[in-house]
């Protein structure tokens, strides 16, 4: 049975809560939702630029992923929380964008996108992701 690793990069914003970065067990990578935070900062970046955030926030995501051995192209669900539904087209303008450069299999990731509040009134969006590694 494999073990349970914690995930952890400087490449991404540090966890500013109880939780990992990322969980890799086996195969699968969980990487913990993702606001648009500067990894070297802390400071939240591009207020009120939802596809600036979105951007931002996807490379978080992506650090993490690579951070556990994986790539971008091994994510298979990638969750998107919205605070406001007429954020949903630049959202998706910049996810897309972001999302197609990096999936060379051009198998892209199912997606789910919710509307919701989120922890900090400066982020418009937060993104999770689950990937599976193929083995060695």
């Amino acid at each position: 049975m494999s073990s349970k690793i914690r995930i952890t990069t400087d490449a991404a914003p540090a966890p500013a809560h109880v939780f990992s970065q990322g969980v890799r067990k086996g195969p699968i990578v969980q990487v913990s939702g993702q606001g648009p935070v500067d990894p070297a900062s802390g400071e939240y970046l591009h207020p009120g630029d939802v596809a600036a955030q979105t951007t931002r926030v996807l490379e978080n995501v992506k650090a993490i992923v690579e951070a556990s051995g994986a790539s971008f192209d091994d994510v298979v669900m990638l969750r998107v929380y919205l605070t406001k539904a007429d954020d949903f087209p630049l959202m998706n303008e910049a996810y897309g964008a972001f999302v197609t450069a990096h999936s060379p299999s051009g198998v892209l990731p199912s997606r789910t996108t919710v509307f919701t509040g989120l922890p900090n009134p400066k982020m418009l969006v937060e993104i999770d992701a689950l990937a599976v590694v193929d083995p060695a």
